[in-house]
């Protein structure tokens, strides 16, 4: 696979930044793309654009914004609260057909600029109830992609499995953990690093990153 040259979907948020990382140890070339739907954060954006210049990467930013219009979330609307979902409902970070989008767009840019994978750092285990972050869903877009452009592509998603602190643990490994809790966004309130520790995205984050390093501290004694 090192020949070969893959497309990271790329929020600049620590999943993605970690992709990030694992794609740059496993193909030859790297392109990132950003997807500009109307974030409450625009600071998503900047974040992303400047890990991809620190990295340097190429980094193309596609504008996503009918998104937005279709799909009204607590993620781009000051309007709607984040709120978790109860009783089997999903959150109100919740976009409807956010990753089928971002992920056919990707492989249309991916097939203009010669990329064979597609990389996502969607995960079944910690996904917060999204539809579109099941394995399922991956493998059967990886088939409509396919068909639809009669290529070759390959979906990767190398944190499908992992919890978030395995995503940590995988950070660590790849040499990374600092750079991505210092320089990444993962927060609903646009907080870089630690974030504003309140939002569920925060408190997703620090309990993995807690667990990660108490299993870290436990094999060193």
């Amino acid at each position: 696979m090192k020949r070969e040259k893959a497309i990271v979907v790329f929020s600049g948020g620590q999943d993605s930044t970690t992709c990030l990382f694992w794609a740059r140890e496993r193909f030859e070339e790297v392109e990132v793309v950003t997807f500009d739907y109307g974030q409450k954060h625009r600071l998503e954006i900047q974040c992303a654009k400047d890990i991809a210049a620190e990295l340097g990467v190429k980094h193309h930013i596609l504008d996503m914004s009918l998104l937005n219009q279709l799909a009204p979330n607590a993620l781009t609307r000051h309007d709607i609260k984040i709120e978790e979902g109860e009783n089997g409902e999903l959150p109100s970070t919740f976009v409807p057909g956010r990753n089928l989008l971002f992920l056919s767009f990707a492989g249309v840019l991916a097939r203009q600029v010669g990329a064979k994978h597609i990389v996502t750092g969607v995960s079944e285990t910690d996904f917060s109830g999204y539809p579109d972050c099941r394995d399922i869903f991956m493998k059967s877009l990886n088939v409509t992609l396919n068909l639809s452009m009669d290529a070759s592509f390959v979906i990767d998603t190398p944190l499908m499995w992992l919890n978030k602190a395995q995503t940590w643990e995988l950070a660590d490994q790849l040499g990374a953990l600092e750079f991505v809790r210092e320089r990444t966004l993962t927060c609903y309130n646009g907080v870089i690093a630690d974030g504003c520790g309140e939002c569920p995205a925060c408190k997703l984050r620090k309990k993995g990153l807690d667990e990660f390093y108490l299993g870290k501290s436990n094999l060193e004694e």
